[in-house]
C-alpha cells in the first residue's frame, strides 16, 4: 500500500523555504531539496523530532540527473505516495550589471534554476500531483506553487538576466495551470513584491518598523491557503507584499 501523501519543497533555506517546510510538514511528510545540506539538515532533525516526517536531499534542481536521483530517493522513501503539494522556491543566482557588461554566463544564470529547473521539478512532481487529484478521499487538490518577485512582472535597470528568467516561470506557471486544472491539479505563481524579513535581510531596512518587510510564516500560510481551495476555487496567482511596500 502506498504511503500518505507527501509535500516536496525545493530550495530551502533560513527563509521562505523553511518557514514553507514548516508548515507543510504539520500535515504531510515532507522532502525538502536543496544543493547545500546545510540549509535543511537542522530543519529536517526539528520536523522529525517534532513528531513530523521529513528528509532532505542534496539536489541541483537544473540538472535533470541531479533530480531523477532525488526522486528515485523518494519513490525508495515513500513508495509512489501521491504528492499533494509541491513547492519551487528555487532561484538562479542574481547578477545586476549593466547589459553591455553582462557575459552570456551571467544573462543565463537565472534561467538555468527559475526556468529550466522550474521545468524539471514540474516534470518531475506532476504525476505524483495528478495522482492524488485522483483520489476520491483527498481532503484538498492537490497544489503546485512557484515563488516569483517583483522581477516577475517589472523589469528594471540592471536586471535583465534575472527579470527574463522570472517573466519566463511566471509564463510557464500559467502553461501548466492551463493544461493540468482540468485534470484537478492547482498551479500558482506567488509574487514576492517586497523584502523578506529573513537572517540575509536583518540590516535591510532596519530603520523602518516591522510592517516595511514581509514575513516568512506569513508567505507559508498563504501558501497553505492557496493547497486548501477547493476545485470550484482555484487562485493561479497571488501578490504578496508587506503593508509599507510602495507599488
Amino acid at each position: 500500500m502506498a504511503s500518505k501523501a507527501i509535500a516536496v519543497v525545493a530550495g530551502v533555506g533560513p527563509g521562505t523555504g523553511a518557514a514553507v517546510a514548516r508548515k507543510f510538514a504539520a500535515a504531510y511528510p515532507v522532502v525538502l531539496l536543496a544543493r547545500n545540506p546545510d540549509n535543511y539538515e537542522s530543519l529536517v532533525k526539528e520536523i522529525n523530532e517534532g513528531g513530523g516526517k521529513a528528509m532532505g536531499i542534496i539536489t541541483d534542481v537544473s540538472s535533470p540527473e541531479s533530480l531523477k536521483a532525488a526522486f528515485d530517493k523518494v519513490e525508495q522513501e515513500h513508495k509512489g505516495a501521491p504528492i499533494a503539494a509541491a513547492i519551487f522556491n528555487a532561484s538562479g543566482r542574481f547578477v545586476r550589471k549593466p547589459l553591455l557588461d553582462m557575459a552570456v554566463e551571467d544573462f543565463v544564470a537565472g534561467y538555468e534554476v527559475s526556468v529550466k529547473g522550474a521545468f524539471l521539478f514540474s516534470q518531475s512532481t506532476l504525476p505524483g500531483l495528478v495522482k492524488h487529484a485522483e483520489d476520491k478521499e483527498a481532503k484538498y487538490p492537490p497544489t503546485l506553487i512557484f515563488t516569483g518577485a517583483t522581477a516577475s512582472i517589472k523589469a528594471n535597470a540592471l536586471m535583465s538576466g534575472f527579470a527574463t528568467a522570472k517573466f519566463a516561470l511566471r509564463a510557464l506557471s500559467t502553461s501548466i495551470a492551463k493544461e493540468f486544472a482540468p485534470k484537478g491539479v492547482h498551479v500558482a505563481h506567488a509574487i514576492i513584491d517586497g523584502v523578506i524579513d529573513i537572517p540575509r535581510t536583518k540590516d535591510w531596512l532596519k530603520d523602518m518598523p516591522p510592517e516595511a518587510k514581509i514575513g516568512a510564516d506569513d508567505i507559508a500560510e498563504a501558501y497553505w491557503n492557496l493547497s486548501t481551495q477547493s476545485k470550484r476555487c482555484f487562485t493561479n496567482e497571488i501578490d504578496i507584499r508587506p503593508m509599507l511596500e510602495k507599488w
